[in-house]
């Protein structure tokens, strides 16, 4: 049979359901569960590209009784109520289904499989094929030469297809003959009662044989078994109720207009790309039909400044103009890993709503002296105030040239990030959609042109947005002005020695050489490290160590495993550290020989939008990373050298400024009493935890205080800190009990933010910053805890993240407005890194103590330790 056209039928209910419970927990930064619904979606656009109907419908259950309840006051009785989780994403799916232009049929005392089997008989007898796609078998009966039932397995991502011969080729019965094998067995998750006592295979077998209930019941005499007999004579009448009530309605009455549920691709695009990013849907953006989406229909007059005359014409234009002296500017970057090869080829501006489009590469290549003149009048000139976005990469290539970037009056990549630093994708086409329901199509220029005529309006909405949150502070006296200090420190990079590079290389090759050697000596035989194929053989099977986890492809040997086998084998230790030279091996001293730059240094990225706490990150590479556990991680550090024989490496440290947070935050009296009295926090810790005086305080006692501490900032439980300590869950519980006792307001401090964020969905630092932590008001225990830690450490850990940002800020400006050689050029979490020439360096120590110390002001003294070397390592 040939069929012109199709018709999709999705069980909304049945999806929904079978989405939420398959993906693990998602949910937006407001706090919306969006698993099922991105579930669904998936499910939904998976369907479209492979079906390609010509219509589609979504059908859903009505909470109002059926005729089934009617009939069978039992039916679905006992069924767990549906979990608020999913219940609160029903309304925002059958929204999104409206937007995508798709008809839902739901109607009061039809269950969703009537309405199902309405459409279906509709749609056949206008010949047209039918795609049912649900996660319920029940839909099974449906399924005919005309009309394929497609059931979900496993999750989302695998389905069965069934037509009428697909089911007589697989359960030996045609679909009609499916409602007869429910009305034997019945169903339990509908509580239709069957036949005690007959299950599917029973069921199946006296289907196949008789056809239909009706003629089993005919035929119970030449039934075998003497126990199925007795009950299909007892329950004659509720083997056929059963069938009844497993019966889909093909009859309901229902209208339906075929020109109404078209499958439309001319739907609202821009409100369901909307959705999606209220959602957090990044993923299925693409899948948004745009070619009907309607960009803003605006007038963009621009011109493109392809020579130095031109550009200098423009500079005194906007000089000359007193009144109007706002520049909204973007940057065309080719950006590259290596510091020197990146540069800017043009320039965007939008001034007085007219954008110029300079083509700095060619005016370089023209004049690049009067070309950098220009460049200097422009950016040196902090009276011409500049709104950007992503201001720190331009301001470090300008740099290069000798140029200086003031007057940085708003970065919108910024402004975003701190209003909600969990987003991950702050691209301006982004924000634009988000803030603002604009859509920017076009390629290169077109789209950088559009995209900076319109960042005078987000502009304006972010600007207003950070203002009614109250955290001017944290932008414009931190963020604002750290890009400038990023911007500086990659600039000046560290100086790397090449040839202590090579000599540490060998000893790194010679240490790996060794450490495998004595592998191969415990193993007894050699063979390949790195595979994890071969490494568990030897460990699993020759040295008969426990199997803690296996693979689709053998045993796991990862870092969790090695840690569990720690004590049964010294092979073990040998391996963890063997595969931490080769890690180290691989991205520092290989990896590190491929960025060397032409003048010799390192200069690393410094990434302000990445964390969700505020830390800066670095990249290409990362020097925030580089691990000291092993002597040989820290033999890293001896190829970062100062600039030249005139200067030396100065590292300041924050001591313990978590700790300090914590006792500021928590207003804890014996927190703060002991900080204040600069006593060592971990001995004092210790004398309180194990009931000490101070002066019998031992090493193991300290170093036990001190993982309490930390742990305690990190929302630490007693299974986690026996496990780190090797000690009983009691004794860690009565460690951590203890120190709850000792400082209660920290115990209440925890108590009270976690409350706090069940009802804001984030918590915030000293400064405002905020962080979102919807995973806080899950239904998941493991889920739900991890949110609670989250809660108590965010605020600690931001707030500490806030503090080194301001001293940053604060340091810089300081050796400016000094005129100081000296420089800032790595930032590692709490400590500053600076290459300070040696007649500056007493007075570098007084501003870094000066401006560090005093930085905020604290229930708490902050303090900074302070190391000189003529190398990074020297230095610590």
């Amino acid at each position: 049979m040939t069929f012109k056209e199709k018709l999709l039928i999705l069980d909304g209910n049945s999806l929904m359901n079978r989405a939420f419970y398959a993906l693990p927990p998602l949910t937006n930064t407001k706090g919306i569960h969006t698993n099922a619904i991105y579930g669904f979606t998936t499910m939904l656009y998976k369907m479209k590209e492979e079906i390609k109907p010509d219509y589609i419908v979504c059908t859903f259950d009505r909470s109002a009784p059926t005729f089934r309840h009617v009939e069978y006051k039992e039916y679905k009785a006992g069924r767990k109520k549906m979990a608020p989780e999913l219940a609160e994403q029903f309304p925002i799916v059958k929204d999104l289904l409206n937007k995508l232009a798709i008809s839902i049929f739901e109607i009061d005392g039809f269950e969703a499989d009537d309405l199902i089997g309405t459409l279906s008989r509709i749609a056949e007898e206008k010949n047209i094929e039918v795609y049912i796609v649900t996660g319920d078998k029940d839909a099974l009966q449906l399924a005919s030469d005309t009309t394929k039932v497609i059931i979900t397995k496993k999750g989302i991502t695998e389905k069965e297809i069934y037509d009428r011969s697909r089911m007589i080729e697989k359960m030996g019965i045609t679909p009609t003959e499916f409602i007869d094998v429910k009305g034997l067995m019945g169903d339990s998750s509908d509580n239709i009662p069957g036949v005690p006592g007959i299950g599917e295979k029973t069921a199946l077998k006296l289907i196949k044989e008789y056809g239909s209930v009706e003629n089993v019941l005919e035929n119970i005499d030449n039934i075998s078994g003497k126990k199925v007999k007795e009950n299909l004579n007892q329950y004659r009448e509720q083997a056929i109720f059963s069938k009844k009530l497993a019966t889909i309605i093909r009859e309901v009455p229902i209208d339906i207009d075929l020109e109404e549920i078209k499958s439309k691709e001319n739907y609202d695009a821009t409100a369901v790309r909307k959705i999606f990013m209220e959602l957090q849907f990044k993923s299925l953006l693409d899948k948004v039909n745009s070619s009907n989406e309607k960009e803003e229909e605006i007038n963009i007059k621009f011109n493109i400044i392809d020579n130095v005359s031109e550009f200098d014409e423009l500079l005194k234009k906007i000089i000359d103009n007193k009144e109007n002296n706002k520049l909204y500017m973007s940057f065309k970057i080719l950006e590259e890993n290596i510091y020197s090869k990146s540069f800017i080829e043009k320039i965007f501006i939008n001034y007085k709503e007219k954008v110029y489009i300079i083509n700095l590469d060619n005016l370089l290549k023209e004049n690049k002296e009067n070309t950098i003149s220009i460049l200097k009048r422009i950016f040196d000139n902090d009276k011409i105030f500049k709104i950007c976005h992503d201001v720190k990469m331009p301001h470090t290539i300008l740099h290069k040239i000798g140029v200086d970037f003031k007057g940085i009056e708003f970065d919108t990549k910024i402004a975003a990030y701190i209003i909600d630093s969990s987003r991950g994708d702050y691209n301006l086409d982004t924000l634009l959609q988000q803030y603002l329901s604009i859509l920017v199509k076009g390629h290169e220029d077109e789209k950088y042109v559009k995209e900076i005529f319109y960042l005078k309006r987000l502009y304006e909405k972010l600007r207003s947005e950070i203002n009614d949150l109250n955290m001017n502070e944290l932008y414009y006296d931190v963020e604002l002005p750290l890009t400038s200090v990023l911007a500086s420190m990659e600039t000046e990079g560290f100086r790397i020695d090449k040839d202590g590079l090579t000599n540490i290389g060998e000893k790194f090759s010679n240490e790996i050489s060794k450490v495998q050697k004595e592998i191969f000596d415990l193993s007894g035989e050699e063979f390949n490290v790195n595979s994890p194929k071969q490494l568990g053989k030897i460990l699993f099977e020759k040295l008969d160590l426990p199997v803690i986890k296996k693979t689709k492809t053998g045993y796991s040997t990862n870092a969790e495993v090695l840690e569990a086998l720690e004590d049964k084998h010294p092979i073990i230790q040998k391996i963890t550290y063997y595969r931490q030279l080769t890690k180290l091996y691989s991205t520092y001293v290989e990896g590190l020989k491929n960025v060397i730059d032409e003048d010799g240094k390192i200069h690393t990225s410094f990434n302000q939008t990445v964390t969700t706490t505020g830390r800066l990150s670095s990249t290409e590479p990362n020097l925030q990373n580089i691990p000291i556990k092993y002597d040989m991680g820290r033999e890293i550090r001896k190829v970062f050298i100062p600039n030249n024989d005139q200067s030396i490496i100065i590292s300041a440290d924050y001591s313990q400024i978590e700790l300090r947070v914590l006792a500021h935050i928590a207003d804890d009296e014996n927190l703060i009493n002991a900080f204040k009295h600069h006593t060592d926090i971990h001995t004092k810790t210790a004398s309180e935890v194990f009931k000490v005086p101070i002066e019998e305080v031992t090493t193991i006692m300290r170093s036990n205080a001190k993982a309490v501490n930390f742990g305690i900032v990190y929302g630490i439980g007693d299974f986690s800190l026996a496990k780190d300590l090797k000690i009983s869950r009691k004794e860690a519980k009565q460690y951590i009990d203890t120190y709850f006792e000792r400082y209660p307001n920290v115990k209440k401090y925890m108590n009270d933010t976690i409350e706090k964020a069940k009802q804001d969905m984030y918590v915030s630092t000293i400064l405002n910053r905020r962080r979102f932590i919807p995973e806080i008001v899950d239904s998941k225990k493991m889920v739900k805890a991890f949110g609670e830690r989250l809660a108590m450490n965010s605020p600690i850990q931001g707030s500490a993240a806030d503090i080194i940002k301001m001293a940053m800020v604060k340091v810089y400006n300081e050796i400016q407005n000094r005129k100081l050689k000296s420089t800032l050029i790595l930032q590692v979490h709490d400590e500053l890194i600076l290459n300070v020439y040696k007649d500056e360096l007493d007075e570098i120590k007084i501003i870094l103590k000066e401006c560090m110390e005093n930085v905020i002001d604290l229930k708490v003294p902050l303090e900074v330790d302070m190391n000189v070397g003529e190398t990074w390592y020297g230095a610590k």
